[in-house]
């Protein structure tokens, strides 16, 4: 694909001058590809938006390589630093307030006195980030309320040549968008990801609760209709509606045409990064209806089942 390019030196900085520019390009990250503009320009910001076909008041989450910059954007505390300690880089997104002569667009944050800010892990995003003087917005690569994408083709499939540079960095090793943790006020997860809640209580000493509604959307994530293939869906189904596609998960079933399994060794990170893909497989099969098998409510399987939910709406 000619506008598929390798990580190396050269390509790299390429990336840099279109960026300069203010246009658009599609990053790798360990969770999901992502449209990557300057997060600072609101003539980047808008291109995203208008690629996306994105609600204005849906925020984008602002991507580092480190606090250097984020220390004149945004405002954080201890309890921040303890998860930026542990977790990050990696696939945590944190919601903080933001500083007032912040150069953040105000659109990248849908006008909210709060940002997303995440540091992300991919070796190809980081070396990027590196080079700039400037952090990335970046939502996934995708049309809006879609299925996200894990691998440089799948950007491809949703926009053909109107991204013009996709950065390679292989496949998403996790497959699902980061979780997002709001610090604004009392710690609370907006979206599951592959850090739990668990493990972020374990680290600030306290509960942190796993989700709770808010009409405020302050956060990626938190629209009821999202991550969709746009084909009806039914969750825990026990068999498969005629002629449906059938989500399965584990060994008990014995493989047939329309039978497409997450993870046959019952692995959830497994079923995590299948995810997408296998919506994405199932679309283009045309299939009309998609039946899901229950899947564990646990450790990464409640981000799954977050992304079921949406999808089936």
């Amino acid at each position: 694909m000619k506008n598929i390019y390798k990580n190396s030196f050269y390509n790299l900085n390429k990336a840099k001058k279109i960026l300069e520019k203010n246009k658009i390009i599609a990053v790798p990250t360990e969770t999901v590809y992502g449209l990557a503009g300057n997060a600072y320009s609101n003539k980047s910001v808008k291109r995203i938006y208008n690629l996306k076909k994105r609600p204005k008041k849906n925020p984008l989450i602002v991507h580092y390589y480190n606090l250097d910059l984020l220390k004149k954007d945004a405002k954080y505390d201890k309890n921040f630093l303890k998860l930026y300690k542990k977790f990050s880089p990696g696939p945590l997104t944190y919601i903080l307030k933001k500083r007032k002569n912040s150069k953040i667009s105000k659109f990248a944050n849908a006008k909210l006195k709060t940002i997303a800010v995440r540091f992300p892990k991919n070796k190809a995003i980081r070396s990027l980030l590196k080079k700039l003087s400037f952090p990335l917005a970046i939502p996934s690569a995708n049309i809006s309320t879609g299925v996200s994408p894990t691998e440089p083709l799948d950007v491809v499939d949703e926009f053909k040549n109107k991204v013009k540079f996709i950065l390679n960095g292989g496949k998403s090793i996790i497959g699902l968008e980061s979780t997002v943790i709001n610090l604004s006020n009392k710690p609370r997860i907006l979206r599951p990801g592959a850090i739990s809640n668990i493990q972020i209580g374990k680290i600030l000493k306290k509960k942190v609760s796993n989700i709770a509604g808010s009409k405020l959307i302050v956060s990626p994530g938190m629209l009821k209709r999202h991550y969709s293939p746009g084909i009806p869906m039914k969750l825990n189904s026990k068999k498969a509606d005629y002629k449906a596609a059938f989500i399965v998960f584990g060994k008990k079933y014995k493989m047939k045409k329309n039978m497409f399994n997450l993870s046959k060794n019952s692995n959830l990170k497994e079923a995590a990064k299948n995810l997408y893909k296998v919506l994405r497989k199932i679309k283009k099969l045309k299939y009309k209806k998609i039946n899901v098998v229950k899947i564990p409510n646990k450790n990464i399987g409640i981000a799954i089942n977050d992304r079921l939910k949406k999808a089936s709406k």
